[in-house]
């Protein structure tokens, strides 16, 4: 496979998938309960040949000039957006592609420069249920611990995907699965989004702000990195309420934990 694939542009990240096994997963992952499907990045067709079988309504956006030609031999030119993904609107793709409104699977081999900020972006489209997404294992591991020791620690695009999303492992990609081999091990993760998260899809903004704030200095007491931010009397009493101590480190913090301490500052 890897003599029929076009070369990768290093400034786009790009590094294509070769192995059948992880390419079945990823495309298998949602296909029953599925409403539609938008990939991003679908590059010369790799994942989107198979997406295009199920036969869902289905549209993708690619940044390469290259590719939108190959494509076409899966899905219609006016399903191809070429344009950065970073610059989408996701409600008006999808609107404008007329993709249903509810249970949408989004899919992508995310290039790894661009990873964080492009889940960012997924993560806040209320229209998309359903991700299967491909990270290089150090975002992996920022978004659910599952590959190191060192990934159990909670962290802001942890805290952000977990409280809007189910998050599991779907499979671990050493880098001979890919065409030309990446330097680093990648992972793929499937999401479901959460019906009711603890905190809404309204306060992304301020939760993630809030995040940043508390996981600055994520190894330095969380009294001490919170002092700058807050008024004494209210930190105190929110750790109160909490049952947090002051000491603790916030990489140390649960889940539920992150989510109590922000209801009580915000």
């Amino acid at each position: 496979m890897s003599e029929r694939l076009p070369y990768a542009n290093k400034d786009l990240g790009q590094h294509f998938l070769r192995d059948q096994k992880v390419i079945t997963s990823i495309t298998d992952d949602f296909k029953d309960k599925a409403k539609g499907i938008i990939e991003v990045g679908p590059g010369p067709g790799i994942l989107t040949k198979n997406l295009s079988e199920h036969g869902l309504p289905f549209a993708v956006i690619e940044k390469d000039e290259r590719f939108p030609e190959i494509l076409e031999a899966f899905l219609a030119s006016d399903r191809i957006r070429l344009t950065d993904a970073l610059t989408v609107d996701l409600n008006e793709f999808i609107e404008t592609m007329n993709l249903p409104t509810e249970d949408l699977w989004l899919v992508s081999n995310l290039p790894y420069n661009v990873g964080v900020p492009l889940l960012i972006n997924f993560l806040q489209c209320d229209k998309i249920k359903y991700m299967t997404l491909m990270f290089q294992k150090e975002v992996a591991d920022k978004v659910t611990p599952f590959m190191t020791k060192e990934s159990k620690a909670m962290g802001s695009l942890m805290a952000l995907s977990k409280n809007y999303f189910d998050v599991e492992l779907l499979c671990k990609v050493p880098p001979g699965a890919f065409q030309p081999p990446p330097k680093v091990d990648s992972a793929v993760v499937t999401m479901t989004r959460k019906e009711n998260p603890e905190v809404p899809l309204s306060e992304f903004r301020v939760f993630e702000s809030f995040l940043r704030k508390l996981f600055a200095m994520k190894r330095k007491q969380l009294g001490k990195v919170l002092k700058g931010h807050y008024q004494s009397d209210k930190l105190e009493s929110a750790f109160k309420a909490c049952g947090i101590e002051r000491t603790i480190r916030a990489e140390a913090l649960s889940l539920e934990s992150v989510i109590n301490l922000y209801k009580e500052l915000r």
